[in-house]
């Protein structure tokens, strides 16, 4: 019907136009032109509502001014802003955690590396030989009559009897050792380690590698076991033993890494691989020991590890 008019419409306009004179044929049209076209554009808004103006420059042009589809619109808008931003940083954060896994895989393959090495260095049987009981001696036995025949005259009076100063420094080594009170808390593990610490805060060290010894094979997974293996290590270091003493402590490192004293057996390692020469390797120890440990590590491991470390140049 109203494609109906708009031809009507323009048939009535052409045929008044040829009735009419020139000059007020074309005013008239002008302003019947003018008025059809209004009356177009009303049929356009009512046909095609929000038309293209390609074909179609309406009165009213489409609704792109702030309103109703504006607001209708506005949270669709929004939160196509915020999946953008959010997609942006997820990108971000998955670059961040590849990243971070990248490191800690380099960092996994240096200590298997570094511990590979160190286990082959300690392999030495020599130097992880346990050595024989320390513990006082008795007094030298008199030798078997055969062998005092077979040695000297029967006049002469046996070799043995010429030494009696022999004795002497088993008795006062034993008499130092009975000086040292031995623990009886009722704790049984505790008492050992602490008898341990006492023979050894006495400088009887190879009786309180022994004790220290026995308490690390009876109790290994005690708390107890952590202190004894690492002043094991102490021991051997103060009676100048470094070899011996850097397979304790890296032993103690190595299978209690979460025990009370694995820190310190990892900075003493170091100290007693600068001992033996071995600069590098003490470097490495300090090293793994702030990347391990860090913070986390008691002061005191701290600042003994810095001195060590300037002390071995690293």
């Amino acid at each position: 019907m109203k494609m109906r008019q708009i031809t009507f419409l323009g048939a009535a306009t052409i045929a008044l136009a040829a009735t009419m004179p020139a000059p007020a044929q074309e005013g008239a049209i002008d302003k019947r032109v003018e008025r059809l076209e209004k009356e177009m554009r009303a049929v356009q808004r009512s046909v095609f509502p929000g038309g293209s103006p390609t074909f179609f420059e309406g009165e009213i042009a489409p609704d792109n001014t702030p309103g109703e589809r504006a607001r209708s619109n506005a949270p669709v808008i929004d939160l196509t802003a915020r999946v953008d931003a959010l997609e942006s940083q997820l990108q971000t954060l998955t670059g961040q955690t590849e990243q971070n896994a990248f490191q800690l895989r380099e960092l996994e393959k240096q200590f298997t590396a570094y511990k590979t090495e160190m286990d082959n260095r300690f392999a030495d049987p020599a130097a992880t030989a346990t050595p024989a009981s320390l513990a006082p001696a008795p007094a030298v036995k008199p030798p078997a009559a055969s062998s005092t025949v077979a040695a000297a005259p029967a006049k002469k009076p046996p070799a043995a009897a010429a030494k009696p100063a022999t004795t002497t420094p088993n008795a006062a080594r034993l008499a130092l050792v009975k000086q040292v009170e031995i623990p009886a808390t009722g704790n049984e593990t505790k008492d050992a380690y602490d008898y341990g610490y006492r023979l050894w805060e006495a400088k009887l060290y190879p009786e309180a590698q022994v004790q220290l010894k026995q308490v690390v094979t009876k109790w290994p997974t005690s708390s107890q076991a952590s202190f004894a293996q690492n002043l094991l290590g102490r021991a051997y270091l103060d009676e100048g033993k470094p070899s011996l003493a850097a397979v304790a402590f890296y032993n103690n490192y190595k299978d209690r890494p979460s025990g009370a004293r694995a820190p310190h057996s990892l900075m003493y390692m170091g100290v007693a691989l600068d001992k033996l020469g071995r600069k590098a390797d003490a470097c490495k120890a300090f090293r793994e020991l702030e990347e391990v440990y860090g913070d986390k590590a008691p002061q005191d491991v701290r600042t003994d590890a810095a001195a060590a470390k300037t002390k071995a140049g690293c």
